[in-house]
């Protein structure tokens, strides 16, 4: 425990063994394709996939009327899995086929013929609020709640808003007329794309007896319940396996494609697989959601923070999606940030667009909203003329401070990570070189409330052991971290744990990998199993060393061996032990483990308060940046990441590091470099000549500080999921920095060089006409 274990399948993934879905092949396959709409809004007259059917070496071609008449969705049932009398997305399914090879399946997608009628449509959120804007679901309405996530849709039945959150504390209108100064900005934050190494893919073979499906999403017991409730089967009758994941930061936990490629198997006889191209990766998912966030904050002369109004807006594409959960904990409980303000409003928009829905996302959505309120906070304390730290560490949360939604916080340590920060960055000394400047932000991140996982822990013959999770092993460590813990309790060696995951025939369940919350659940899980396990274990043993007068709490395990406390020289073996379950007592040493994590949606609809805690879990992170910017082409280098991490405990300090490594990454593409550029619902930049990530040429150095100082209370071993904390924060931090190295203040991202010699030729234009002030430029940028 707390040792920095590199990743027990690291070998086998750079060697090449492993096993990803993009590699599965099995005899007889099929491969699918799948046709979709050119089309933003349209409806649809008809299909004629006649000819496609007449080709050779086509084995099925489905439409929405070879499949069930059943609306599905991530938290509303608001989409078909094959389009349905309209399309509302370029890119929207509409049908599917299957064939001996990939050529001749792309040959038969374009023997298809639809006939659209096309209809007026709503591309950015100021024309879907609009009164008269066309509607994206005239039946919103009617719609269901999906049983996938949760029920905390409000949709407003003849517009295009699919939910509204709102948090009400205290009394904001009260509170403003006191308040003693007061300011208002507008931010808006851009798509940007997962950009996971490996595309989806999946490999469908349904017979009369089984369905069996090989994805590399995110969560088979979902793609499970979700495929037995479209096709009305027993969940006995499905059993859905992990391959190996090249990555997935939230973009493969909603089920695009299983259900498709099961229709295909079914319609074919043969196992199907479809793979996405990288193109069909940025048409079919909408990566992060865009946001438009307005901020106005009130206060006295000494900064203290009275009240916070707050309006936040979200594109949802086509599709409600996870985009329910991101406008719930990020646009409302979280928007706040980690902040003490007595009077909060804040109304949470989730609109309608005909666009492709963005999903879950690595930060699910704190980085938008840290974006303007950590920028805001760095004008106000300018205005106020007060250290950007000292201004923070006034209005910042405390241990037992309440939270938006009333909430007692624990194990808070925001304030510990800033000054940590402030330290490490020197934040005392800025850069005396010109057209240099540092950066700060703090912000909190939530775990997934109201989630469960299920965890057994086998003992075998010799003394090893067999840990099965449902959770997924996407990239981020749960393996290591989880053999670690069984490891840890059953005081046996790593290499003495095996981890299975992910296989709903042989694990038990667990809700999936996202929202930072394995290591907290599953982890807790594991723990639980081996601790199971090891009373069988030590049960058995004392028998064994009953004639030394030994009880089972009179017993440890270390080393692989049984030992009696205070007599080293009296022990056993841990694999006689084992042995004996099997051979004495007849019974195999199997023990069990469940865990589910605090916070429930139990939010009042009016008022946001709830007598619960919203999350199971909140970290806390302080992030710093050192910019230069080039005055000459905008260009912002960033010369250094430093940042504090609150992680309760590392239980593995290598991969939590790796974590926040990654994590920065992801920030700084969306700061500087990435955009989904969107043209009348069409992508433009669909692929990695046009859509630009940061590489390691553009990594800077980073300096990560890991704070164990607040251990969890129900963590194991006190640890926080951490995989999410880098990315919140960073660019707030980036921008405040390029403000203080160039005096321009920008309010959309990203901070491109040409955005940013935008601002500074009108920068200069302002001081021209003030006679050559030298005030910085915080004029009507968006």
């Amino acid at each position: 425990m707390g040792k920095p274990f590199p990743m027990v399948d690291g070998v086998e993934k750079v060697t090449g063994r492993k096993v990803f879905g993009t590699d599965m092949s099995v005899p007889g396959m099929l491969h699918g394709k799948i046709l979709r709409s050119p089309y933003a809004h349209a409806r649809i007259i008809r299909v004629d996939a006649s000819e496609a059917k007449r080709m050779p070496n086509v084995y099925a071609v489905i439409t929405a009327d070879d499949l069930p008449a059943k609306r599905v969705g991530g938290a509303l049932r608001d989409e078909w899995v094959l389009a349905r009398d309209k399309v509302r997305f370029i890119g929207e399914p509409v049908a599917a086929v299957a064939a001996g090879d990939e050529p001749t399946a792309e040959a038969a997608l374009r023997a298809i013929r639809v006939e659209y009628e096309e209809l007026p449509a709503v591309f950015s959120i100021e024309e879907s609020l609009k009164p008269d804007a066309p509607l994206v679901h005239e039946e919103l309405g009617s719609y269901e709640p999906s049983p996938y996530i949760f029920r905390f849709m409000r949709p407003t039945a003849g517009t295009n808003i699919a939910t509204h959150i709102k948090i009400r504390k205290g009394d904001t209108e009260k509170a403003l007329l006191e308040a003693e100064w007061a300011y208002e900005d507008t931010f808006y934050y851009p798509r940007a794309h997962h950009c996971y190494m490996e595309p989806h893919a999946v490999l469908a073979h349904a017979t009369e007896d089984k369905v069996l499906l090989w994805t590399n999403g995110q969560g088979t017991f979902e793609v499970r319940a979700h495929v037995a409730d479209f096709f009305d089967l027993p969940q006995q009758k499905i059993r859905v396996m992990n391959t190996g994941i090249g990555g997935g930061f939230g973009g493969k936990i909603t089920p695009k494609l299983e259900p498709i490629a099961m229709a295909l198997s079914r319609c074919s006889g043969r196992p199907v697989k479809i793979t996405f191209t990288r193109q069909e990766e940025f048409a079919a998912i909408g990566g992060q959601h865009a946001a438009r966030v307005k901020i106005k904050s009130a206060g006295r002369r000494d900064g203290t923070i009275v009240a916070r109004v707050m309006e936040v807006t979200w594109d949802a594409g086509a599709a409600a999606d996870r985009g329910v959960s991101v406008a719930l904990l990020s646009g409302a409980v979280g928007a706040s940030g980690p902040y003490q303000i007595p009077n909060l409003k804040v109304d949470s928009y989730l609109v309608y667009t005909n666009s492709v829905n963005p999903c879950a996302f690595r930060g699910m959505g704190m980085q938008q909203v840290c974006w303007a309120v950590e920028s805001q906070m760095d004008i106000i304390a300018e205005r106020l003329g007060m250290d950007a730290v000292a201004f923070r560490m006034k209005n910042a949360i405390e241990e037992h401070s309440r939270s938006a939604t009333g909430e007692v916080l624990r194990s808070v340590n925001v304030k510990e990570c800033l000054a940590k920060l402030a330290e490490a960055i020197e934040w005392d000394k800025q850069p005396q070189e010109p057209n240099r400047g540092k950066g700060i932000a703090i912000w909190h991140k939530f775990s997934a409330p109201a989630s469960s996982s299920a965890a057994v822990a086998k003992m075998n013959g010799d003394g090893t052991v067999t840990v099965l999770t449902g959770a997924s092993e996407i990239g981020q460590g749960s393996t290591t971290v989880l053999a670690q813990i069984a490891g840890e309790e059953l005081g046996v060696r790593l290499e003495d744990v095996t981890v299975v995951s992910a296989d709903t025939e042989v694990t038990p369940f667990d809700h999936g990998t996202y929202s930072s919350r394995v290591t907290h659940h599953a982890g807790n899980a594991v723990r639980l199993a081996a601790i199971d396990a090891r009373e069988q274990l030590l049960n058995i043993a004392a028998e064994l060393l009953a004639q030394h007068g030994a009880a089972a709490d009179q017993l440890e395990i270390r080393d692989r061996r049984v030992c009696l406390k205070g007599k080293p020289g009296v022990s056993l073996p841990l694999a006689e032990v084992t042995l004996a379950s099997q051979s004495r007592v007849g019974l195999p040493v199997i023990g069990r483990g469940g865990f589910r994590g605090a916070g429930r949606y139990q939010l009042d609809p009016e008022t946001g308060q709830s007598d619960v805690p919203a999350a199971s879990e909140w970290i806390y992170v302080a992030q710093g940046a050192e910019v230069e910017v080039d005055p000459e082409t905008g260009k912002v280098k960033v010369l250094r990441l430093v940042g504090a991490y609150d992680c309760g405990k590392a239980i593995n300090p290598l991969l939590v590091h790796g974590q926040i490594e990654g994590s920065l990454m992801m920030g700084l593409g969306s700061t500087l470099y990435e955009k989904v550029e969107l043209d009348n619902g069409q992508v433009m930049n669909p692929s990695f000549m046009d859509y630009l990530i940061p590489t390691v040429l553009e990594s800077p150095p980073m300096e990560v500080f890991v704070l164990e100082g607040k251990p969890h209370e129900l963590g194991p071993y006190g640890a926080k999921g951490i995989g999410e904390a880098g990315i919140v924060a960073v660019a707030a931090a980036v921008g405040n920095a390029l403000y203080r190295a160039a005096g321009v203040r920008i309010k959309e991202l990203p901070l491109t060089g040409n955005r940013v010699l935008e601002a500074l030729e009108e920068q200069r234009q302002f001081q021209l006409q003030q006679g050559g002030s030298r005030e910085k430029f915080e004029g009507p940028r968006i």
